[in-house]
This record gives structure tokens, C-alpha cells and sequence, in this order.
């Protein structure tokens, strides 16, 4: 439940305006103690009360010192805590911030991606484009980029970008074949796992990557290694040239998670281009984290830090939308709208037909 700061006092206000002043703090030692093992080792010694500094700094070959500067900026950011013998214990909220798989992943993203760039936030507001992408290369956008992050960097990026979208491909499987689609256009396809498991699913789909150059190298070499490269076809396309093609004879064209990749007018040309290209019986299948979908408040503000994500590193234009947005951009597009469904925990499906002319 989202707490009412409206009725905290001044003293707790302030305490909370002192943890946001000096919040980067506090996540670099989170990191520090995560990399260093410090909270593995106070987990796995938990019996009897927890380790001491002494402890830890011995078994660990860190010097008491910077054992004790992480802890107690823990400590009182309730990480760990500490009892009067000296030892230490995780708290709920420091057995999360080590073990819980969203957290772990949330907290690589922003740290091997995003931490340095988002220096430059100020500067990407003012300017409408990603000021802090200087931080890990030399390109328009992350996307063309991706193929050419150092290992931590692409890891954590690809580790963040299938968390949220790998776990809904089975789920939306039945969906997916429900009409025994034959040809599947799989656009923002990025490293083929959902064409892979369309090709897994039904021994006669055929699929058409649609991605980025560099993308689809990383696909290619997926769809390679499972031996369906006569099934699913890479093909390159720049939806931010001046006139992307999208050829014919697709049954379903699928977007999971591509659209938040763009800005409002560039989302809008992207299914006005398929929508050209698609029969009157096709169906586009739009599967997104809305913000105004979530059940809880921490995933909304997952979501809309993620847009900060866009602001500042991906390409200074495009957020994570509300579905209420993207209602009315599909109807611009020329679509209506045939079901609109929870997919999962956290994602909606929207199955869109061509509007009749």
C-alpha cells in the first residue's frame, strides 16, 4: 500500500528528504556489499546471532574499516541490523535487496547501465535526446549499440529486458495460435526468444524477425544454435528512417515490449506502416507494462524510473505509457481494439484488427 506522505509530520519529511539528498549513497554501498559478499556472508552465518565486523572482515580479507563504513550506512538504512553483542543480521528488506531475482536485476541494470548516465538527466530534458548514452558509446540510440556493449553492460541490459518479457511468451502462447496463424511477423524480435518459442510451440509457424542490424546478429546466432534458420527469417529494418517497409502476408504481427521504445508520433507511424501491410483477418498483438495496469506500487515505480531509462540513455523520447495513451495512439494508427486482457502479474494484451475502410 502506497504510503500518505500527506499526513507524516515535519521531522519524518525531513528524514525522507535527507534519505533522497543522499540516496546514491546508500545504493553504491548496497552494491559494495553485494559485490564484496559481505550480505552473503551474514546470511549463511546467521545462526547464533550473525557475524561481527571482526568476523566478517577476517573470513572476508577486508579491512575492519571498510566493513564497518558499509555497515552502518546499512544499518540505518535498515538493510541490516545490529544487535548489542555486535553482530548483524539482515533485515527483510536487506534479504530482498540480495536474494529477491526483480531486485537483483533492477539493481545490475542500474548500476552497469544507467548510473552514469543519468548524470546528464538535466541536460536530456532540456535537449529531447539521450545526453548520458556518451557514457557507454558513441551512437543515436542504445539499440544500434547493444551488439557492442562491454559483456557486464550487455548482460545486465539483456538480463533486465527478459526478466520482464521472457515470463509471459508461455502464457501467451494459446493466445498467440488460437487461429492457427501460419506466418508470424515478430517486430523488435531482439535476441529471438519469442520466435523461437512460437517455432517450438507449433511445428508449422513460419516467423520474420524485424530489428535493428545488430540485433538481429545476436538472433541469428539463437536461432542457429536451435537449428531453425529454415523457419525464422532475420530481416533488417530502421523504423526511424524516413519510409520503414513492412512486406505482406502476415497472419499475426507481434510487439512485446517495442512500442515503449518510441515516442508517441514515431509509435504511431510503426502501426500505421503494418497496418498497410496487414489483410483485413490479420491481427497485431501489442503486449505492454502499462503504469495505469499495475496492481501494486512498487511496479509502477519500476515502471516510470524505466522512462527515466529512455530519457537519458535509450533515445530521449519514449517512456513506459499508460494504457489509456495507447488506446487512443492505436486508434490513430487505424486499429480498433478486439480484447484488452491482463497477460500475467503485470502485462496486457491488446489483440488489434485493421479498421474497416
Amino acid at each position: 500500500m502506497k504510503p500518505n506522505y500527506k499526513k507524516i509530520n515535519a521531522v519524518e519529511a525531513l528524514e525522507e528528504a535527507h534519505r533522497i539528498a543522499f540516496a546514491p549513497f546508500v545504493f553504491q554501498a548496497s552494491v559494495s556489499l553485494q559485490k564484496l559478499g559481505i550480505l552473503d556472508y551474514i546470511f549463511d552465518n546467521r545462526c547464533l546471532g550473525g557475524p561481527t565486523i571482526h568476523e566478517i572482515s577476517k573470513d572476508l580479507s577486508l579491512s575492519s574499516y571498510g566493513v564497518g563504513v558499509l555497515l552502518e550506512i546499512a544499518e540505518t538504512s535498515n538493510i541490516v541490523e545490529k544487535n548489542h553483542a555486535g553482530q548483524f543480521e539482515l533485515t527483510k528488506i536487506g534479504y530482498f535487496l540480495n536474494y529477491n531475482e526483480t531486485t537483483r536485476v533492477n539493481l545490475n541494470f542500474t548500476q552497469d547501465v544507467c548510473y552514469k548516465g543519468l548524470y546528464h538527466l538535466t541536460e536530456s530534458i532540456k535537449t529531447g535526446k539521450p545526453e548520458g548514452l556518451k557514457e557507454l558509446g558513441t551512437w543515436d540510440t542504445i539499440y544500434e549499440g547493444l551488439s557492442e556493449l562491454k559483456p557486464e553492460e550487455q548482460k545486465s541490459w539483456f538480463d533486465f529486458d527478459h526478466h520482464y518479457s521472457d515470463g509471459i511468451f508461455d502464457l501467451a502462447m494459446e493466445k498467440v495460435f488460437r487461429n492457427k496463424p501460419k506466418k508470424i511477423f515478430d517486430v523488435g524480435g531482439n535476441t529471438g526468444k519469442f520466435s523461437i518459442s512460437c517455432c517450438e510451440y507449433d511445428e508449422d509457424v513460419r516467423i520474420k524477425i524485424f530489428d535493428l542490424p545488430g540485433q538481429l546478429q545476436i538472433a541469428k546466432a539463437n536461432i542457429e544454435e536451435k537449428d531453425l534458420i529454415h523457419r525464422i527469417t532475420p530481416q533488417p529494418i530502421d523504423w526511424l528512417s524516413e519510409n520503414p517497409k513492412v512486406p505482406e502476408g502476415a497472419d499475426v504481427v507481434w510487439m512485446c515490449q517495442f512500442l515503449d521504445c518510441f515516442s508517441e508520433e514515431e509509435i504511431v507511424k510503426i502501426l500505421s506502416t503494418c497496418a498497410a501491410s496487414m489483410c483485413e483477418d490479420a491481427e497485431l498483438i501489442i503486449v505492454e507494462t502499462f503504469t495505469d495496469r499495475q496492481k501494486f506500487s512498487s511496479s509502477r515505480f519500476i515502471l516510470e524510473a524505466t522512462s527515466l531509462y529512455f530519457t537519458v540513455l535509450a533515445n530521449g523520447n519514449s517512456k513506459m505509457y499508460s494504457a489509456e495513451v495507447f488506446h487512443s495512439l492505436i486508434d490513430k494508427a487505424g486499429f480498433t481494439i478486439e480484447k484488452d486482457e491482463a497477460l500475467g502479474d503485470y502485462h496486457t494484451m491488446l489483440v488489434c484488427k485493421k479498421k474497416s475502410e
